[in-house]
């Protein structure tokens, strides 16, 4: 039988936290900044832009926060083609780095949900391999968010709140099977913070589920997003446990982490401001330096390290402090899937390009000023 998938954010981390499917979200509108370029116009900030190298709106994928690892997609290509071995060199040769496994172990689930012969011809000649197990684990808490859909509370039918508890509550079932089968993973177990956020775990079940996670990964980046999205006022939590959280992760953290990004998301996700005032103040401007020594002390080829750049860009443009917003830009530039643009669906270029142009015409500006 087919399994069917939807999981959003394949490389955001995003990655499990199917954020559409477990009800609205919060966008904060972007406002045209009044100084610098002086709320550019969309033909002067795209020539500005132009004219720093970056590139225009049909170069923009919308399908990752930045470029995959090398070899990856050669490897998704192959499993698209019905090549479970591709998938199995791919998680075999990542090993023990954890924050690699499981963003492959996502996008490997993904694209079960298109077609699943190759996963249950995996199953078929490696029984109980750990690594097919986990990526079953991860597609069938994805099955559950299809069976929800991607609508709000209030236009989702009874029945489709019955199939996805009722999924939900079978994925505990897979995710223990994969836990049991490789004990060192952190990735069953950050699979299944998706599970505690749909199916309402109490705080005191969360945190034992995060005492799992930390004793094998403490500074995780995707279980530290999977569990701020929890503790968000939005589902299980409020603003002050996930500011309270994001703040412990940042301050725990190894430089080079990128756990320092949580704040900012903690804050994106609560401000309903209607101005950049809430972006400008004295707190924000070190919480985006703390994200800027992150990103620079961070491995370079990380994965994750686009994510950061991408809210760094954001909340530098927002800061007026354009030049350095642009230098993240060029470096994130060609990648759209990534917050702040991406709770903005199909709009998610046009919102990263406003941003992006304003901040470029306000550097074109300073320097003819010069």
């Amino acid at each position: 039988m087919t399994v069917l998938l939807w999981i959003l954010g394949i490389l955001a981390v995003p990655t499990l936290v199917a954020v559409l499917w477990l009800g609205g979200v919060f966008v904060k509108e972007f406002r045209a900044q009044t100084s610098g370029a002086g709320g550019a116009d969309d033909a002067g900030g795209a020539e500005a832009a132009e004219q720093l190298g970056l590139l225009p709106a049909e170069r923009q994928s919308t399908k990752s926060a930045g470029p995959l690892p090398a070899g990856w997609e050669a490897a998704l290509d192959a499993v698209r083609n019905g090549d479970w071995k591709a998938g199995a060199g791919l998680l075999e040769g990542i090993g023990r780095d954890w924050d690699r496994r499981s963003m492959a172990v996502s996008m490997l689930a993904s694209l079960a949900s298109e077609e699943d012969e190759w996963l249950i011809a995996w199953e078929t000649g490696r029984p109980d391999d750990p690594d097919a197990a986990v990526v079953r684990a991860c597609s069938t808490v994805g099955l559950a968010g299809r069976l929800r859909g991607a609508q709000w509370a209030k236009h989702t039918t009874r029945e489709q709140f019955d199939g996805f508890h009722r999924m939900l509550r079978r994925s505990r079932e897979e995710i223990a099977r994969a836990a049991a089968l490789n004990p060192d993973d952190p990735t069953p177990y950050i699979s299944e913070i998706s599970v505690a956020t749909g199916l309402g775990y109490p705080h005191s079940e969360m945190d034992k589920l995060w005492a799992e996670i930390t004793a094998r990964a403490p500074h995780h980046y995707e279980a530290h997003w999977h569990a701020l999205q929890y503790w968000c006022k939005k589902w299980c939590g409020s603003e002050q446990l996930a500011t309270e959280f994001a703040a412990r992760a940042a301050a725990s953290a190894p430089p080079g982490s990128l756990l320092t990004v949580f704040p900012l998301v903690s804050h994106f996700e609560h401000d309903d401001s209607d101005d950049n005032d809430a972006d400008r103040t004295p707190e924000m401007i070190a919480r985006v330096n703390a994200g800027l020594a992150d990103a620079a002390a961070a491995d370079p080829t990380h994965p994750r390290l686009p994510e950061l750049r991408h809210l760094l860009a954001y909340y530098l443009s927002l800061q007026d402090r354009d030049e350095a917003a642009i230098e993240q830009f060029k470096l994130v530039d060609g990648y759209v899937n990534a917050l702040p643009w991406r709770y903005h669906g199909d709009g998610m270029t046009a919102r990263y390009l406003r941003i992006r142009n304003l901040s470029a015409q306000a550097v074109a500006a300073e320097a003819a000023a010069n």
